[in-house]
């Protein structure tokens, strides 16, 4: 029953991704179509996802399909820029090339436009349920309070500690923890500058700068295996990033419990808040996992649940199998306690556009660790919506997550390179100043050129994407985990 279940859940998760994606591509395509309906071009096909169409049906003219590469869409437009090596030939009832009037200038670039405008529009149109619906935040992300410093890090050697509150890092300011804008991560991995200098502020001292030296080069952990698996994962492992060995303070949230655990035994559930040990305050699973815990011994619990405050009895002891030390048997959440925020959407659109605009500087500068390496494709994309679905706030989180992802594919369209709509848009434009067709042949040796560049990008991240998923190491030994048996009951 378990896996018929995980079958179903499996499936109905992958049929909200490939919804998701398929209507931002759609949305993205209506767009050139309307607009070219509106300008009176001849549309040849309305496809989405590229290849051999799988599915296909012709209405109005118009051959509607679907491709058998689950990557982008297309409307086929034959008098714009030639996309023959796309989207195939245009051909008449006999078999020959239509040959069809030219269209001017100006209706090229409206046409190109639409696209992203479209993309855009759908954008602000997620912005607007995001606000209606509110977006999760967990502390992980929206906090700026260091709750780790790795030993021997460069944040560890620069004096940096537990509880401090970053202020801002090379004068910029720091409002977030993870994130693209104005997050410490972000702002330490997209710098190019060597030595950071972070404000904090630390409890019963104040304000203050330390200077943390970043290391030279980033670490890359070295891989055993063969010849082809480290073929897979040079081709496949995303470059290394350099930070300086911090973690977001997240409260001590319980994940799940353990079977047959004294947690469990206790009374805890999941997403219960533990607030104090025995009247102790604790603000982190760290601090928690500090405390001595004593063989056989009770300790007091204070525990917050749903905005009640209730105080719990747990005995400590250390599992039957595999166990080394007392312990309760909790599993903390990664991301502490998340709260519904409702944000302007015109702010989400700014926040959004600021991402991409952020990221594209990052990939651009010499200095900087993000490289095109980092960057995803459709299947990247498709990953993330399917691992957000997963999440029990997984709807909101993936309506967020298209807001940043419309606003993606407006810009990138934009980029004035052959083959997207803003390489149609510099060149319609260089037609309507110096009143000249571009050459035919030329446009078609341009086109077929980006579009291999193109293919070959979307390939190596693909395998970047696809590195993500697939372990490319040899299997590392674990040491099995702790398990507590089933306390035998009392005699009557």
């Amino acid at each position: 029953m378990d896996v018929i279940l995980s079958i179903l859940r499996f499936v109905g998760v992958l049929f909200l991704v490939l919804m998701m994606f398929n209507i931002m591509i759609v949305v993205h395509e209506w767009g050139h179509f309307l607009a070219g309906r509106w300008r009176g071009l001849y549309i040849d096909r309305f496809q989405v996802w590229f290849g051999k169409p799988i599915w296909k049906k012709t209405y109005n003219g118009v051959q509607y399909g679907l491709g058998s590469i689950p990557a982008g869409g297309f409307v086929s437009l034959p008098q714009m820029a030639p996309m023959e090596s796309i989207e195939g030939k245009v051909e008449g009832e006999d078999g020959e090339k239509k040959q069809l009037p030219p269209i001017t200038p100006l209706d090229k670039i409206i046409v190109a436009f639409a696209g992203p405008l479209f993309s855009f529009l759908l954008a602000v149109v997620f912005a607007v349920v995001v606000w209606a619906v509110k977006k999760p935040v967990s502390e992980a992300v929206g906090t700026t309070t260091i709750g780790r410093v790795v030993e021997e890090s460069p944040a560890a050697a620069a004096g940096l500690q537990v509880g401090d509150t970053v202020l801002s890092i090379d004068g910029q300011k720091v409002e977030r923890f993870l994130g693209m804008n104005k997050s410490i991560m972000w702002t330490i991995i997209a710098s190019d500058n060597k030595d950071l200098q972070v404000e904090l502020e630390r409890p019963g001292v104040g304000l203050m700068t330390l200077s943390v030296v970043r290391p030279t080069i980033a670490e890359e952990k070295r891989l055993e295996g063969g010849w082809l698996r480290q073929a897979w994962a040079y081709v496949s492992r995303r470059p290394g990033l350099r930070t300086i060995g911090i973690e977001p303070m997240i409260s001590p949230v319980v994940a799940d419990l353990r079977p047959n655990s004294p947690a469990l035994d206790s009374g805890l559930r999941k997403g219960d808040l533990i607030v104090s040990v025995d009247g102790q305050p604790v603000r982190s699973p760290e601090e928690v996992g500090e405390i001595g815990w004593e063989d056989g011994r009770d300790y007091e619990l204070g525990v917050r649940r749903g905005g009640r405050d209730l105080s719990l009895t747990v005995r400590s002891r250390t599992p039957e199998k595999f166990g080394e030390k007392p312990m309760l048997g909790i599993v903390w959440s990664n991301e502490g306690r998340r709260t519904l925020v409702r944000e302007n959407p015109v702010v989400q659109v700014i926040d959004s556009f600021n991402a991409i605009v952020r990221t594209l500087r990052a990939v651009f500068s010499p200095k900087s660790d993000v490289k095109a390496g980092h960057l995803s494709g459709p299947v990247g994309i498709m990953g993330t919506y399917y691992d957000l679905f997963k999440d029990p706030e997984g709807w909101r989180l993936a309506l967020w997550f298209s807001v940043l992802l419309n606003v993606n594919l407006a810009i990138l369209n934009l980029l004035p390179f052959p083959v997207l709509d803003g390489g149609h848009i510099v060149m319609a434009s260089y037609e309507w100043l110096t009143r000249r067709a571009i050459p035919v042949r030329f446009l078609e040796v341009v086109q077929t050129a980006f579009v291999l560049l193109l293919l070959g990008f979307m390939l190596y991240v693909t395998l970047k994407d696809v590195g993500d998923r697939i372990p490319n190491g040899e299997p590392v030994e674990r040491k099995p985990l702790p398990e507590f048996l089933p306390l035998e009951s009392e005699a009557p």
